[in-house]
């Protein structure tokens, strides 16, 4: 079971802002605003009963090869996290398995290799690095990738389709290897301090099955498994439906996946939904309302504050601003810093009723 009392109770005692009272007629004392913490800010999200000190933000991007390890790496992230204000550290995962040409047949799934922690040190010691440095000023959240994911590193997205297509018995054996080596990764990072998780999964695009059972039985136990292990241990988790390979007509599968943040495209077969509508059809908070390739990218910065202000204005309560998914490696780093700040200055009007709930003081006479 979930320690959802253990995460509320935290949560509870993070106490949200307040405006004081003016007793009678004197002067009123001024007091210096607190430093807003931005691990509290996220995880106030949770608690839809606090108030939150702002609209939270963060985009995503990869970085230069010579950036994907060691100091490098994590000085960069750390360079990314705080020129853009974004209000928790990602840390993109960039040790994908490698290609094992010996699997041609759904049969050579059986030869698939357990990849153990010493597999992942390089991308550890990155993660050890930015929970060292960055921990008490916001969560720390690493980007993972499902087993499906990885088995299509291993071979290709096009052949774990065919395979599981050919023969799901067959290949199954090969996922329960890789599940067991991403459970490896996931432990690494636990005990390395991380809060959580930016869960990635595929696998129930539209142009990959006929029908959803190929997904049922052959990958989402496999998401499950190691979804449900994160959930048990982390107080932050964001569950990314990825649309790289593919849109989705239908995003029941993953309605029941854990995760506190839903991120996904907000098209769904040829309708598009709103934040709100996905918000309500996963029953947790909404992180995105940004096209990775859209306006952030290409627009002037009053064409992305505009951008953003219309997001939030038909935001749910419960919101993150976001991308659909990474943002392109080019991007001004100057447009995502715009992007943030103007979710962290919007004010929605009575957002949480925090102006019509306000104490009536009388003038002075």
């Amino acid at each position: 079971m979930k320690r959802t009392l253990t995460r509320r109770s935290f949560i509870n005692t993070l106490g949200v802002a307040t405006v004081p009272l003016l007793a009678g007629c004197s002067a009123p004392q001024t007091k210096q605003p607190a430093k807003i913490n931005k691990r509290e800010v996220l995880l106030s999200l949770l608690d839809g009963s606090n108030q939150q000190a702002y609209i939270p933000a963060a985009f995503f991007l990869h970085f230069d090869e010579i950036y994907h390890r060691g100091q490098g790496a994590v000085d960069k992230h750390l360079e990314y996290f705080r020129y853009t204000d974004m209000d928790f550290v990602k840390i993109q995962y960039e040790q994908t398995f490698p290609h094992r040409p010996e699997i041609k047949t759904p049969d050579d799934w059986e030869k698939m290799p357990l990849y153990k922690e010493d597999f992942y040190e390089p991308q550890l010691k990155v993660v050890e690095g930015l929970v060292k440095a960055a921990k008490k000023e916001a969560l720390v959240l690493v980007t993972l990738y499902s087993p499906f994911m990885c088995a299509g590193h291993t071979t290709s997205d096009e052949m774990i389709t065919q395979h599981i297509l050919e023969s799901p018995e067959k290949v199954k054996k090969g996922m329960e290897v890789i599940t067991e080596s991403v459970a490896l990764f996931v432990r690494g990072c636990i005990r390395a301090g991380v809060d959580g998780f930016y869960a990635s999964t595929q696998g129930g695009e539209s142009n990959r099955f006929e029908d959803s059972a190929p997904f049922i039985e052959c990958i989402k136990p496999y998401d499950l498994t190691i979804m449900e292990e994160i959930n048990q241990s982390c107080i932050f988790n964001i569950l990314h439906v990825c649309d790289y390979s593919g849109g989705y007509d239908d995003l029941t599968p993953f309605l029941d996946y854990p995760g506190d943040v839903v991120n996904c495209s907000l098209r769904v077969g040829s309708e598009e939904i709103t934040s709100k509508e996905a918000s309500m059809m996963f029953s947790r908070p909404y992180m995105g309302g940004m096209e990775r390739k859209g306006i952030i990218v290409s627009g002037s910065k009053g064409e992305i504050e505009g951008a953003v202000e219309d997001v939030l204005r038909e935001a749910p309560d419960q919101f993150m601003l976001g991308a659909d998914c990474t943002v392109p490696s080019e991007i001004d780093w100057d447009n995502i810093r715009t992007a943030i700040s103007t979710a962290h200055s919007f004010q929605r009007l009575y957002r949480a009723n925090l102006n019509s709930e306000l104490p009536y003081a009388p003038a002075c006479s």
